[in-house]
């Protein structure tokens, strides 16, 4: 079941990072940029599993963990423009997976 989970996660994240790439090469030209900070709560219990999200929203360009609270799985994300909590952790299914 983790070897799909891996494959799954890479995949998503393939896509993700090239769509978000898109998107703030877009926004860079036009300026329609509004940052704000979003605060979510993980379905991932393993802090392994909290760090590789971490790290994945952070790889995909526009967003930015700037707070990890592993005890109540929490991350604060800065993202270039409003994004709903689908749009930010597209993977973290799939994390879930491999670690729990």
């Amino acid at each position: 079941m983790r070897v799909f989970g891996v494959i799954g996660y890479v995949a998503v994240l393939i896509k993700a990072i090239t769509e978000s790439w898109i998107d703030v090469v877009k926004r860079s030209i036009t300026g329609d940029i509004k940052p704000e900070v979003v605060e979510i709560e993980s379905i991932i219990n393993n802090p392994t599993g909290l760090i590789l999200l971490s790290w994945s929203i952070t790889a995909t360009p526009g967003t930015l963990v700037i707070d990890l609270i592993p005890e109540e799985r929490r991350l604060k994300v800065a993202t270039i423009s409003p994004r709903s909590r689908e749009d930010i952790v597209p993977f973290e299914p799939y994390i879930k997976k491999i670690f729990d």
